[in-house]
């Protein structure tokens, strides 16, 4: 299927009918709002039907449990129910936002809760005039990043010119873990809530009980479950922007784990952001703005480690046991200085057995995967393109129409080493 307008979302019912969800992003002249689209017969190549229209934009995931669709609205911070006559109820709302990141896709668990994550509302902790520069943003102020465990601050603050003052050469001072303007001093403590930002939380499938599974996940757009119980997600690495910039931070994929720490906004895969590899070029090396580390939970280290800015988005587990991934590309210079290297753009395949990964060869010619599946009635390999997207200086720079969803039937078989 082509034409859509920057789908972002893929997920079969168990009668083996495929929903996709286009994002809602009005950019190259798509229509604004999200919409759900059925193919009641996905390996015939029919036509889809618009199941529900009009969500929030960006529509950030779906998921299939219990009968129902359950469809992230990331820009409205909810998650809503969609029931085949495509009548909604909300589930969950009032998330933190509109920030950097967003309520991002839900998954059922073993348990029968629903997991999803909320991405972090700045890039690395400090709200900045980056804030302008996101396509899907573009505003100050806009809400600030919320701790789900207790913190103590080191008081660090970040001077940035202020871009509402009408004085010439005005300048603003802005801590951690606060609204834009704002300060912050040493041994400052913030508490805890629920919701809170860079985290996975999980609630009932009617969206009562809403707790916190793990925080410090700066933005985990996938999650999963494995066969064997295991909640997997990929977490987007912090950029080289913004009021605290960081070099060479890497995607990660996480098994996540109750009460663990997993390191935003001061360490990446355990590793401190103090550490030389992560200078970045648009400013000094990060500083902690945590004090107190010994006190908080040991920050976690990552199964697997991508190349920086390759922005892993989705993955789904095929038969085999290895998982595919897909690898939405870097948004320079968004993201990264120009001049940075063109990644990702492709899918990649990950073994379980020693967490090793590969390139996915000889599929379809991709502009930015999004999300994967398999069929369940073909096994087949199913592939998300959001379509033409690039940043430049003067902005976003995108093409309406230009998502597929591409069918790979023989997807193991092009990429047999023997």
């Amino acid at each position: 299927m082509n034409g859509l307008d920057f789908p972002t979302s893929l997920v079969f019912d168990p009668g083996g009918r495929a929903y996709v969800a286009e994002s809602g992003l009005p950019f190259g002249g798509a229509a604004p709002g999200g919409r759900i689209r059925r193919l009641d017969h996905p390996d015939q190549d029919m036509d889809s039907v618009v199941l529900v229209d009009g969500l929030a934009a960006p529509v950030t995931g779906l998921c299939w449990h219990d009968g129902a669709l359950f469809v992230s609205e990331g820009g409205a911070g909810r998650i809503t129910r969609v029931d085949a006559d495509g009548s909604r109820t909300t589930i969950v709302e009032g998330m933190p936002g509109p920030g950097n990141y967003h309520t991002n896709m839900a998954v059922a668990g073993p348990d029968g809760k629903l997991y999803f994550s909320q991405g972090a509302m700045s890039n690395l902790g400090v709200i900045g005039l980056d804030a302008y520069e996101l396509g899907w943003l573009k505003r100050l102020p806009h809400a600030h990043d919320i701790p789900g465990i207790d913190i103590t601050l080191s008081g660090l603050n970040v001077t940035t010119a202020d871009p509402f003052s009408d004085k010439e050469n005005a300048t603003v001072d802005t801590g951690s873990f606060v609204p834009f303007g704002t300060t912050t001093h040493s041994g400052q403590r913030i508490a805890a809530e629920v919701p809170c930002t860079a985290a996975v939380l999980r609630c009932d499938p009617d969206g009562s009980n809403l707790e916190l599974v793990a925080w410090g996940i700066r933005n985990a757009f996938g999650l999963g479950f494995l066969p064997d119980g295991r909640l997997l997600a990929l977490d987007q690495g912090a950029d080289d922007r913004g009021s605290r910039p960081i070099g060479n931070a890497p995607d990660l994929l996480f098994e996540v784990r109750q009460g663990r720490w997993y390191g935003w906004p001061d360490y990446v895969s355990g590793v401190p952001v103090t550490d030389p590899r992560f200078a970045p070029r648009r400013g000094p090396q990060p500083r902690f703005v945590l004090a107190g580390h010994a006190a908080l939970p040991e920050p976690e280290t990552a199964l697997v480690e991508f190349e920086p800015h390759v922005s892993a988005t989705k993955f789904a587990a095929a038969a085999s046991g290895h998982l595919v991934v897909a690898l939405f590309g870097d948004e320079t210079p968004m993201t990264a200085p120009p001049g940075h290297p063109e990644v990702g753009r492709g899918l990649a395949v990950v073994d379980p057995v020693g967490w090793s990964t590969r390139p996915l060869r000889g599929g379809p010619k991709l502009h930015r995967p999004i999300d994967v599946a398999f069929g369940p009635a073909d096994g087949a390999l199913y592939v998300i393109d959001f379509g033409r997207f690039e940043m430049s200086d003067d902005g976003v720079r995108a093409k309406a129409g230009t998502g597929c969803l591409w069918r790979w039937d023989n997807w193991e078989g092009d990429n047999d080493e023997g």
